[in-house]
């Protein structure tokens, strides 16, 4: 297949047999030009038969073979063996998702790939990894949202957790397994050796969709999720939801001028007129009156009038969209981020395009998924690839992005974490930085020099204190530019080009520049300069009103999380590896954008395409799954505490029964398939409650499992500590922080290596504490223009000398 031109990863071999966990994992490397080939089984893959079905296909499937090649090779046979052994001789990837030892047991694990290809990176998705004590075991996306942490901080305080919308677990889990891949092939290319890339959806669940030991938002006020109450927190009123006359929408009052806007919307009311409204504790305070002062303001009007006149106030606010009014909304159809594309022969519908943009063209949808055995002929006749067969480093743990430096403007979530990405795997990190803008996640509410949540999501990085919004200071980040590899930020749209640092400008000092941004909404298309935190951006492309208690009125349960942030920094990160690994092929540098909103469309793409083909689909289940029967959140013994069980078919449903002691409904045959199960579906969940209700989580998880039935415990995130799984892999690790008084436990690396270092665990600067040395070593500054400097304001140092003291 002809190289796709355009694209970073043009003229890469991707071999993908991953069938139904994190299959996007493959699709997003087609969508930045791989060549991804799709091996299946004669008659197809599984997958393929995944509901939601449509005219007899697979939605799951075309969203998420999209742009690849598909093949069938019979690995039960010696002959389709060796064929996936040719193949692996020339690629560059190979992904599989078997559980661990099936490949071993055919002949095809991982020694016997290496050994045809040495230089292959082979990377294996599993539920719980390749060891550890639940490596047998047997996940959904739902159990992984239990173990992972999230669903214990999702739902109505006093109410049982809810279940957040789609296949977030897993498909989160695919674009860290994208990451780690690339991760893994930019080794290859120093060193000339493949790697074992063993990704485990449990890990990455817990480290990418809404981690607990890393860097938050403001949901939690600055307190980090280990110290969040035991039960779910009640932050609806930091993010509030109003009624109004079709609909709800949402503000997010921050900052000072904000609530300006918002006081002179309602009328400047006396009662509110005192300065000390300006600051968010206050008005949390009086929140029952103010919000009822709203309420009325908003009740009699629409979310497009309440929409447009928040905008002209400053006042941060958006609609909650329902799914078929996001896949007829403007702004996306005017940016190429939904399109109108053929998903499999003869079948036409809407589906989000993809996640990133690369040098201004979106990379996304192309080609449908292939049919079975589509390419068979095309791929046999393509002459054999080149490889590398002699590795040109001694074998040993190194970092791949050792000797890249990054310039990092980007500041809360989205910002801090992507930079926090490179520099754990060796990246000279910059944070530029200055006290007349400061980033938000400084600022800490008992006034300490160093929140936990910054020093997770800051870590190993550096500090430059320089004044942008000096000519001086100006030209000496050009100074800076013209000595690094990538520049980041997540500023508002067209910032950066008011400032004169716009890629045009900073490629002209230095072409092989990467400029990698990420914003709410997108750079272009008419909501792009729209006031976008992320609550906002969840209640503008159906999140919201998809997470929610569907057994209470407005049950929206999403105002804690800080999806997508982590997500989109990923998202980021694979599009500049991507990059690094086409600029040493070009010599060129060039430009990334993310929006955050198309992040989230892309991981709901499923839900999405079935919703343009039969409209009112896309709803909210609540805890009830939508395809068999028991899937749900049960209570069980203790102080709430919960176990997930859900069964996907009917071998599951039997081992079910036989736990729970109900061989009755083993014997009913109106419950012998998943069809039945979802007809009776209240007689199962009954059964289901009246045996966990009385059985401790942790009990119920393992019997269940050691019975075959996927199930997962809601576990919290201090209970990370005690989990024997995450101990055995090394999840967490111990660090510590010079203006911290304790030992903090953090993440470590996205995936276990054979050749990728772990990250180093330096602590996370004050500002501007490197300013010195920087200006000295990369601009040659001499001490004396230094001081100068920074009595002028245009570089800045930490105003407390002795911080690290």
């Amino acid at each position: 297949m002809p190289a796709i031109r355009g694209l970073p990863l043009a003229g890469l071999r991707v071999i993908d047999l991953a069938d139904g966990k994190a299959e996007m994992c493959g699709r997003y490397l087609a969508d930045l030009g791989a060549d991804v080939i799709r091996v299946e089984p004669p008659g197809g893959a599984p997958t393929r038969r995944r509901e939601p079905l449509h005219d007899g296909v697979s939605l799951y499937f075309a969203t998420h073979n999209a742009n690849k090649r598909g093949i069938t090779l019979d690995l039960s046979d010696p002959a389709g063996r060796f064929g996936l052994l040719d193949l692996a001789a020339g690629a560059d990837f190979l992904i599989e998702t078997e559980r661990p030892g099936t490949l071993d047991r055919l002949g095809l694990g991982v020694d016997t790939l290496l050994a045809r290809n040495p230089a292959l990176v082979v990377v294996s998705i599993t539920d719980f990894g390749q060891t550890g004590p639940y490596r047998d075991w047997t996940g959904t996306d739902w159990t992984h949202l239990a173990l992972g942490g999230v669903l214990s901080r999702s739902g109505i305080p006093g109410r049982r957790p809810v279940m957040p919308p789609g296949p977030l677990a897993y498909e989160s889990a695919a674009i860290q397994a994208a990451w780690a891949a690339l991760l893994a092939y930019l080794n290859r290319l120093e060193t000339g050796r493949g790697d074992h890339v063993d990704c485990s959806v449990y890990e990455m669940t817990a480290q990418a969709l809404d981690p607990g030991f890393g860097i938050g938002g403001s949901a939690t006020g600055g307190v980090p999720a280990t110290k969040l109450p035991r039960g779910r927190p009640d932050a609806g009123n930091l993010y509030p939801i109003f009624p109004c006359a079709d609909g709800y929408v949402r503000i997010c009052v921050l900052a000072r001028r904000q609530w300006r806007g918002m006081f002179g919307w309602l009328g400047q009311p006396e009662e509110f007129a005192d300065p000390k409204y300006d600051s968010i504790a206050a008005r949390f305070g009086a929140t029952e009156r103010l919000h009822a002062l709203i309420g009325a303001l908003f009740r009699d009007q629409t979310k497009d009038e309440l929409v447009a006149r928040g905008q002209e106030l400053g006042v941060p606010i958006a609609a909650l969209l329902d799914p078929g009014e996001v896949l007829a909304g403007p702004h996306f159809l005017a940016r190429g981020g939904l399109l109108d594309a053929e998903v499999a022969p003869g079948l036409t519908g809407r589906v989000p395009s993809g996640y990133v943009e690369v040098n201004g063209v979106r990379a996304g949808f192309r080609h449908r998924a292939p049919e079975v055995g589509e390419h068979d002929d095309e791929v046999s006749a393509e002459p054999p690839r080149a490889r590398i067969t002699k590795p040109t480093e001694p074998a040993g743990p190194r970092r791949p992005l050792d000797g890249i430096r990054v310039l990092d403007l980007g500041v809360i979530v989205v910002g801090a974490e992507l930079g926090r990405l490179l520099a754990d795997q060796g990246a000279e990190v910059i944070k530029v930085e200055s006290r007349a803008y400061p980033d938000g996640s400084r600022q800490s509410l008992t006034g300490e020099a160093m929140s936990v949540g910054f020093a997770w999501g800051h870590r190993n990085k550096l500090s430059a204190g320089i004044n942008l919004r000096s000519p001086e200071g100006l030209e000496l980040f050009k100074r800076f530019a013209k000595e690094s590899d990538v520049i980041l930020s997540n500023f508002k749209p067209g910032t950066l080009e008011s400032l004169g640092l716009g890629y045009d400008v900073i490629s002209e000092l230095n072409p092989r520049i990467i400029m990698a941004d990420s914003s709410a909404l997108g750079s272009t298309g008419p909501w792009s300069r729209r006031m976008g935190y992320g609550p906002l951006v969840r209640a503008g492309t159906g999140v919201t009103g998809l997470w929610r208690d569907t057994d209470v009125e407005a049950g929206f349960c999403d105002a804690i999380t800080i999806f997508p942030d982590h997500i989109a920094a990923r998202v980021g990160a694979v599009a500049v590896a991507a990059a690094l690994i086409e600029r040493r092929r070009t010599g060129k540098g060039g430009t990334i954008s993310v929006s955050q909103a198309e992040t989230i469309l892309t991981q709901l793409s499923t839900g999405f395409l079935r919703e343009s083909l039969e409209p009112g689909s896309f709803t909210a289940h609540g805890n009830r799954g939508e395809w068999d029967a028991p899937q749900g959140v049960y209570p069980c013994a203790g102080d709430d505490e919960w176990c997930v069980v859900s069964v996907e078919d009917d071998e599951q449903w039997r081992g079910l029964c036989a736990v729970i002691g109900r061989a009755d409904l083993r014997a009913d045959a109106r419950l012998g398939d998943a069809a039945g199960r979802r007809a009776h579906r209240d007689l199962v969940d009954a059964a289901v409650t009246a045996w966990t209700t009385g059985t401790p989580p942790r009990e119920a998880m393992e019997r269940l499992q050691a019975a075959g039935v996927p199930a997962g415990m809601m576990r919290r995130v201090t209970e990370y500590l005690d989990d024997p799984q995450l101990t055995a892999r090394g999840f967490l690790r111990e660090t510590h922080h010079p203006t911290i008084g304790h030992a903090l436990r953090t993440e470590n690396a996205p995936a276990t290596f054979r050749g990728v270092a772990d990250p180093e665990l330096r602590p996370a600067p004050l500002a501007g504490e490197h300013t010195r040395m920087l200006a000295a070593k990369l601009l040659g500054l001499a001490e004396s223009e230094i001081q100068a400097l920074i009595e002028a304001g245009v570089l800045e140092e930490p105003t407390m000398q002795n911080e690290r003291n």
